[in-house]
This record gives structure tokens, sequence and C-alpha cells, in this order.
């Protein structure tokens, strides 16, 4: 009678591996549509939006400050007048948004 239980206990478990990470998998697909490929979106947009900048350009600071784009010095930095006479350098990175100047300086979306 104890032998059959004991030669039962020595069997070892059976199935399919992937059946164990089929929910791992599972989350990773769903992660990587609802999370990581809007993010790489919405990164690539910006980006494009960044590259094609270029002077008289209404600009939104990512600390919030409005200004317009005087001049383009190179490839990496502009001259912003955020104010009558005052004129700030500001790098391409420093940019959240272009506002639209048909839209009365209310932000694109």
């Amino acid at each position: 009678m104890f032998e059959s239980i004991a030669y039962a206990a020595g069997q070892p478990a059976g199935g399919n591996p992937i059946g164990a990470f089929l929910p791992l998998i599972l989350i990773f697909v769903i992660f990587y549509f609802l999370l990581i490929r809007p993010q790489q979106k919405r990164q690539k947009k910006h980006q494009e939006m960044i590259a094609s900048l270029q002077a008289g350009d209404e600009i939104v600071t990512s600390g919030g400050i409005y200004g317009k784009i005087d001049k383009v010095l190179d490839d990496k930095t502009f001259l912003v007048e955020i104010a009558n006479g005052v004129k700030i350098t500001l790098s391409r990175t420093a940019v959240a948004t272009k506002t639209d100047q048909d839209n009365g300086g209310k932000e694109e979306k």
C-alpha cells in the first residue's frame, strides 16, 4: 500500500514549459502595446517637431516660457525672444511644444 504512494511521489511533474512562461509573455505583449509603443510614437513626433523648428516659430520651453525663435544659431541652439528686446539662447532639447500662431498662442495637440 505505501509502495504505490512512494512510487507516485517519485514521478517528475510533466507539462509544457511554455505554459509556465505564457502569462509572463502575455504581460510583456500587453505592456508593449499599451505603454512602450505609444511612448515611442510620441517621442518620434516630438523629435520631428524639434527638427522642423525655424526662425519665426513660436514655442513653449520645458520651463513654461513662451517665446519666438529669432535666429537659429546652430543645429543645437536658438536665439529666442521672450519679450520686446529680451533674447535668450536656448537649446533645442529645451523646447516642449510649438504653438500655433493662428490659434492665439494656444498649444498644438
